[in-house]
């Protein structure tokens, strides 16, 4: 009786929101009932709510990660669409200007009764293990790694490419297919190193080896990958064999850090600086410099924060951001592009270019949402409904990140610091003809 008076007290909010500031969607309710936020609301996207103990949780404890665990469990779920079709439904922007037109009044004696229901919470989806966030004082970045990377092969498969590139897409233009974008990108990435035959290249976090196999293949390099990931070594090295490329790729499951008494004559970092941290960022290009060759060329391609008005305004953690580490990236933490230049420069480096791709990356993860969501039953039997869920919302919510400019994505071309011609040729023509 008490969950249907509560049921009834959310039908009339529901009501006074569809008068109010009407949202063209609908709610299902845990007694089945559907109910409509505004006055001719569809019914093809509908935010049900699976039990009375959701908004128990809800209110108690109003933050980010309770909504988050609460979607993982399935407790709070979107049927019909993604993140990106809500944000779509809504406007594409913010909802405080709707919220200010709700009475606090009615809100408060509707979800009052809330607070004094059962709701205990469900197991936890968050990574379990210490985020330390120094290199050698408790800082597992194997372990850190593979929570994110080792869910499983055939999961990413479902909506990545089909040379399994997990990092940012170049579209020539922006009706080209996943494929045609990660092949362009992987292109990109090899005319920014200037790559001629015969050069010995590192691929720092090679990921599942799309970049070194296409350098080998494409470019004539010698190219060698490492991970700290069993999945993708174990699929990298198939992928080598199965190619034929044995003699020219070799891969390692191995800290990039303790890779001694080699140089290199081109390195690149696509999308793992993020995993780095920054209290090692300084030792992390005190590495790279000393593996590569005079004059070598290094290209770091990473996701970026906007800087704010000081350096501890930015390393201040949003409530999604802090969700996103906790839930899918535990250990990671976003520079500012500012923070990478003046990094690389103290470390040794010149640096030559710097590129924003943020509409790339934007455009990527809604082809990576809309692919998950397409094979969504797949994924569930693959890594379950709760990671499903938690990816789908990942991925959504880092697309809407990148569109509306509050994440960015760099790459910068850099040299190791010498005396001299650079070697860079004088114009950057060749990149795009």
């Amino acid at each position: 009786m008490a969950a249907d008076k509560r049921a009834e007290g959310v039908r009339r909010l529901a009501a006074h929101v569809a008068q109010v500031a009407p949202i063209d969607l609908s709610l299902r309710l845990w007694d089945g009932g559907l109910v409509a936020l505004a006055p001719a609301a569809r019914s093809d996207l509908v935010v049900s709510i699976a039990t009375p103990a959701a908004l128990t949780r809800l209110v108690r404890r109003p933050r980010l990660t309770t909504m988050v665990e609460l979607i993982a469990e399935g407790a709070v779920d979107l049927e019909g669409g993604t993140l990106l079709d809500l944000s779509a439904r809504l406007g594409g922007g913010s909802t405080r200007g709707l919220a200010k037109r709700i009475s606090k009044v009615q809100a408060a004696r509707t979800l009052l009764p809330f607070l004094f229901g059962p709701g205990a919470g469900g197991a936890g989806h968050a990574y379990a293990g210490t985020q330390a966030a120094e290199h050698g004082k408790g800082r597992d970045d194997k372990a850190l790694v593979q929570f994110h990377y080792d869910l499983s092969n055939a999961f990413y498969a479902l909506f990545l490419d089909p040379e399994m590139v997990y990092s940012c897409a170049y579209f020539p233009d922006w009706d080209a297919d996943i494929a045609t974008a990660q092949r362009a990108k992987l292109e990109m990435i090899c005319r920014k190193l200037r790559l001629k035959p015969g050069q010995h290249m590192l691929d720092i976090g090679c990921g599942w080896g799309g970049l070194v196999c296409h350098a080998a293949r494409h470019h004539g390099v010698r190219a060698h990958g490492v991970t700290l990931s069993q999945a993708q070594h174990d699929f990298a090295v198939e992928k080598v064999q199965r190619l034929g490329l044995q003699d020219r790729v070799t891969i390692e499951l191995r800290d990039f850090r303790d890779l001694k008494g080699i140089e290199f004559d081109r390195i690149a970092s696509i999308g793992m600086f993020e995993h780095v941290g920054l209290a090692n960022r300084a030792g992390y290009f005190q590495q790279i410099r000393a593996l590569l060759k005079p004059r070598g060329v290094y290209l770091h391609h990473a996701i970026t924060r906007p800087m704010k008005r000081t350096e501890r305004d930015f390393r201040r953690k949003r409530p999604e951001y802090s969700a996103i580490i906790d839930y899918v990236f535990p250990g990671s933490e976003l520079d500012h592009i500012g923070g990478t230049v003046d990094a690389l420069e103290s470390g040794g480096f010149e640096v030559h270019d710097v590129e924003g791709w943020r509409e790339h990356y934007g455009r990527t993860c809604r082809l990576w949402t809309e692919r998950l969501f397409a094979n969504r039953a797949a994924a569930e039997a693959e890594v379950g409904a709760a990671r499903t869920r938690l990816w789908l919302l990942y991925l959504a919510g880092v697309c809407l990140g990148f569109e509306r400019g509050t994440i960015g994505i760099f790459q910068t071309v850099a040299t190791k610091r010498a005396r001299g011609a650079s070697g860079m040729p004088p114009t950057r023509a060749d990149l795009y003809a």
